[in-house]
């Protein structure tokens, strides 16, 4: 398996400014492995810690925070010398140890030469709302399914993805039929590293649709387990809705959809919730695409996604047979799966803003508009082999972006008002 994060967590490590790194992202994202990978290559030793499976220390921090005591015990624990230079302190599952988020402030303050990270599912983190959180004492990271490119790594197609990065079009071109194909694998497998490791072991589509099958029971089972009982039955009819939401022709939310009759007051906190766990993601529509984009957004208008193209495909009962009829599954229930594909891709630029257009009238839209280096950029997403955009081109007419990007199956070639990208390079650099 090949995550990107890995670097970002070396630099983390020789910072200057090092602080406490929590690492977020929804459960199954590979958060653990991830951490454990990253001690093993970069540190002599370290300490792993799981509260949630440790119940013994879940007491660690209720009587104070004084770092000597906590180190102690940690080493009688895990029979580990914890020293500062050399060994890496993980918190698994933090939430599950009352205050232990709140000890990270004085790991800040009175002990920075440790190096120390936690990790916990963001269906935890929303327990523990009144505990004193160590604002501007840590640092943060996402973790989200695997990319694209970390898909291609992990097949072993390392050359394949050095191409990508160049942007070498001639050469890009010599492979798309490759590219493509699996890209194809890569929209019913998704990113969620426990159906990635399986397809690599077995090439097996039935079992790659069984572990995604369990992963979304897992989810839902823990929408009783750490949700507000009173908004539980409100945040699976959202969930059980997306792939409806995204079945239409407009993908804009659509509350009625997931209810008759029902009002934004009704199913907001569920929403959110789902967000803040990590599980949906959420673009706004922009009424004007200006400097920055955040000021013209509408708040009552927004699509939402789930966090792994597999998953979606999964719910909506794809058919493997997709796979391999052709380009199929780019159109599948109205290019819901493509278009699911280039958000996550697009959101692996944290710092980019995205969101979408449509007119007052809702009569034109262009899939994405991001900000992303002082620059705004929209993206039409094409899932078939027609590639007339009436809207795309009336947006470029009237602002005149300096960049406009159409992205499709077809090859890389330039117009005198757009450029159209394959899919398969979209968010790779």
């Amino acid at each position: 398996m090949f995550r990107e994060k890995i670097n970002e967590l070396k630099n983390w490590k020789e910072s200057n400014f090092r602080k406490p790194l929590i690492l977020r992202g929804a459960r199954q994202v590979g958060k653990t492995w991830l951490l454990k990978e990253f001690a093993r290559i970069s540190y002599a030793k370290y300490v792993y810690i799981n509260f949630e499976e440790t119940p013994t220390l879940q007491s660690l921090f209720l009587n104070d925070f004084n770092i000597d005591r906590i180190l102690t015990i940690l080493q009688i624990h895990s029979q580990t010398t914890i020293t500062a230079e050399d060994t890496l302190i993980i918190f698994d599952e933090i939430q599950a140890a009352e205050r232990a988020i709140t000890s990270l402030k004085y790991f800040c303050e009175n002990a920075p030469q440790y190096h120390i990270v936690a990790a916990g599912s963001l269906l935890g983190m929303g327990l523990h709302s009144k505990i004193s959180f160590p604002v501007g004492k840590v640092d943060f990271m996402d973790l989200r399914p695997l990319s694209f490119q970390e898909f291609l790594m992990s097949l072993n197609e390392t050359a394949l993805v050095e191409v990508l990065k160049k942007k070498d079009w001639d050469i890009i071109t010599v492979f798309s039929e490759k590219l493509k194909e699996y890209l194809r694998y890569y929209l019913y497998i998704g990113g969620m590293p426990e159906v990635v490791d399986a397809f690599i072991q077995t090439r097996d589509w039935n079992q790659v649709r069984h572990i995604q099958n369990r992963i979304l029971n897992s989810y839902e089972g823990d929408f009783s387990k750490h949700a507000p009982s009173e908004i539980v039955p409100r945040i699976r009819m959202v969930w059980q809705s997306i792939p409806s939401q995204l079945a239409k022709e407009n993908k804009k939310f659509i509350y009625g959809v997931v209810k008759e009759g029902a009002r934004a007051k009704d199913f907001e906190l569920a929403i959110q919730w789902l967000i803040d766990c990590g599980l949906l993601l959420k673009s706004f529509r922009i009424s004007k695409p200006a400097l920055p984009l955040l000021a013209y957004q509408d708040n009552s208008a927004f699509k939402l996604f789930l966090h792994d193209v597999g998953l979606l495909g999964a719910m909506a009962a794809l058919d493997v047979k997709t796979i391999i009829e052709g380009n199929t599954v780019f159109n599948e229930f109205k290019g819901a799966l493509t278009e699911q594909y280039v958000m996550q891709q697009l959101r692996l630029d944290s710092s980019s803003y995205i969101g979408y257009w449509t007119n007052e009238r809702s009569t034109s839209e262009v899939d994405f508009v991001i900000q992303q280096d002082g620059k705004i950029i929209p993206i039409e997403v094409k899932s078939g082999e027609n590639l007339k955009a009436k809207s795309f081109k009336l947006f470029c007419e009237k602002y005149h972006p300096d960049v406009a990007i159409r992205t499709s199956i077809t090859d890389y070639h330039k117009e005198e008002w757009m450029v159209n990208v394959p899919l398969y390079t979209i968010g790779i650099s």
